[in-house]
C-alpha cells in the first residue's frame, strides 16, 4: 500500500494503511486495516499532542467519527526534530474506505493548534472469480 503525508505548522503527519487478512472476514462484510502514524516535529517548539478526530468512510459514506484524548492512550511530547509513532487499526463494511481527521497540540509556549491527518484509502484486495 501507499504513505499518505500533510504537514501543517511544521508537524509532518504521515500514514500507512495496511490490511489485516486474518482478522477480516469479507464474506461478513467486515475489512480490517492496520494503520501506522508517524507525526514528525520539524518546529522549533516543543509539542504536545492532546487530542484526536478522525472521520471513517466507507464505500464513499462516512460510517464513523472518532475523537478522544491523546492516541494509542498517550499524548506524546515531541522535542524539536523528535518523531512519535504509533500503530491502530479501523474496521469498514466494504473493500475501498478511507480516512482522515486532525490534531490538536500544544505547544509548550502556549497556544494550541490544529494539524492535518492525510486523507488516506483503505484498499482491500479483493480476487474476482
Amino acid at each position: 500500500m501507499s504513505t499518505f503525508t500533510e504537514t501543517t505548522a511544521s508537524i509532518t503527519v504521515t500514514v500507512e494503511p495496511t490490511p489485516i487478512h486474518e482478522e477480516s472476514r469479507p464474506s461478513d462484510g467486515e475489512f480490517v486495516f492496520a494503520y501506522t502514524v508517524t507525526i514528525d516535529n520539524h518546529s522549533s517548539d516543543t509539542v504536545q499532542l492532546l487530542e484526536r478526530h478522525w472521520l471513517i468512510e466507507s464505500a464513499g459514506e462516512q460510517t464513523g467519527e472518532v475523537t478522544g484524548a491523546g492516541v494509542v492512550g498517550q499524548q506524546p511530547v515531541l522535542k524539536p526534530g523528535e518523531r512519535f509513532e504509533y500503530t491502530s487499526s479501523t474496521v469498514i463494511q466494504d473493500p475501498i474506505g478511507a480516512m482522515h481527521g486532525t490534531y490538536i497540540f500544544r505547544r509548550r509556549e502556549g497556544g494550541v493548534f490544529t494539524v492535518q491527518i492525510p486523507r488516506f484509502e483503505l484498499r482491500y484486495p479483493v480476487l474476482l472469480h
